[in-house]
């Protein structure tokens, strides 16, 4: 039986020579040509496995199989790769576009939720394959909230002026938390934990959500705040950027980890903290020999971890094994999710314009450069054992590869083409 090293080690192995290949041959942006070349050498593996018996196919799922992806991305990447993103947010910045930025990261998401649930419903019923309008109101709030992850990968490579990248950065930091409140919410309704049958649910359910978004996105921004100003002041108590890096590594396991056991939000509470300290420390508590150190190793641990992350998304169609019949569904369900993300950022920037400035091409930047990840995933994969959970993963899988792929690759030409006018 393959160990966690064996499983270490093929993957760090794949990311660097597909990582090299990428570079040498396809010349793509990072991470996009890690997911372009698992979920080419993934499709090829199960072509050939169509023909004839591999070994090497059995052995390498086998492995794959022991990557429990949701707890991967939920309870490991995702906390320091929020908080790398947030070391960089200019704190001047996203106060001035604060009201832009909560409305997108909550009613935003509720509106895309509601707007993709519906829709898929029809749809499904249309196209002859049914979903409970219930799930189809779940896979709403999965898919409806932007990957950070993936959308601060694709912001490295696109120019887009400061004012936009702010919306975009502050919505995608902090709009998953939202994301993941509405989505527990409404995977117990459909399971039937929700309450008994009849009105007395919708209202109970109205109160659970009000309760948990004021107890998860308020206790994990406090959260953060405390935590991220007592690692402000132990790093500015010395100047030993060794030390100063492990307070860093510290802050962001502790936070996450004690955000887990007040059932706060662990990723609001990280990006706070990332916020607080990525803008105080360098202020007043950093050396340059520390900022160096410290914003170096986060960048390190950013690349990686996303190299790792995407890699992992193409190379997971070797374990989900989807099924063709759902194909139709998914591909309708792509174009479903952009009319309602459009819908979801139109209506909030047309009633905001009064009061806060836009730049042109707002919308469309916002509508296309809102990238899926590994989030969507691992939150599918988190589903009960439902009948309804493979065509779940199946359009979840095809929205995520599409986000990334086609978006993130046109994204920079229709940034310059709506914004600046190229």
């Amino acid at each position: 039986m393959p160990s966690v090293f064996d499983l270490v080690a093929v993957l760090l192995v794949l990311t660097a020579a597909f990582g090299w290949l990428n570079h040498v041959v396809l010349r793509l942006p990072h991470t996009i040509g890690l997911l372009v070349i698992g979920l080419a050498a993934s499709l090829t593996l199960i072509g050939v496995e169509a023909v004839t018996h591999v070994v090497l196919y059995d052995q390498l799922v086998s492995l794959l199989q022991k990557v429990d992806f949701k707890e991967a991305v939920l309870d490991g990447m995702l906390a320091f790769l929020l908080f790398a993103g947030a070391l960089h947010v200019d704190l001047a910045s996203l106060r001035r576009r604060a009201l832009v930025v909560g409305t997108m990261a909550t009613i935003g998401v509720v509106i895309s939720t509601a707007a993709v649930g519906v829709g898929l419903w029809l749809l499904s019923a249309w196209l002859g394959s049914p979903l409970p309008l219930a799930w189809a109101l779940v896979f709403g709030a999965l898919i409806s909230p932007t990957d950070p992850v993936a959308v601060l990968s694709a912001l490295k490579a696109v120019r887009v002026p400061e004012r936009l990248e702010t919306d975009m950065t502050g919505e995608s930091l902090f709009n998953d938390g939202v994301g993941v409140v509405v989505f527990t919410v409404l995977v117990a309704i459909a399971a039937g934990a929700g309450g008994g049958e009849g009105g007395g649910e919708g209202g109970a359910s109205l109160t659970h959500v009000a309760e948990l978004f004021f107890l998860e996105a308020g206790g994990g921004a406090l959260l953060g705040l405390v935590t991220g100003y007592v690692a402000y002041r132990a790093t500015r108590a010395l100047d030993e950027y060794a030390i100063e890096v492990l307070i860093t590594l510290a802050l962001v396991t502790g936070t996450y980890a004690l955000a887990a056991k007040l059932h706060t939000s662990g990723p609001i509470a990280v990006v706070v903290a990332g916020i607080l300290l990525g803008n105080r420390g360098p202020r007043d508590a950093m050396s340059e020999e520390t900022q160096k150190y410290l914003f170096g190793f986060w960048t390190l641990i950013d690349e990686i971890l996303n190299s790792l992350l995407f890699l992992l998304i193409g190379l997971e169609v070797l374990v989900l094994r989807f099924d063709p019949d759902y194909g139709l569904l998914a591909a309708v369900a792509v174009p479903l999710v952009l009319v309602s993300r459009l819908v979801a950022v139109s209506i909030p920037v047309l009633t905001l314009h009064a009061w806060q400035p836009f730049l042109r091409g707002t919308i469309p930047v916002l509508t296309w450069g809102a990238l899926r990840g590994g989030i969507s995933i691992a939150l599918a994969l988190s589903l009960p054992e439902i009948p309804e959970k493979g065509v779940l993963l199946t359009l979840t899988y095809a929205v995520v590869v599409f986000s990334i792929v086609v978006q993130g690759l046109t994204l920079q030409r229709l940034a310059r083409k709506v914004v600046r006018g190229e």
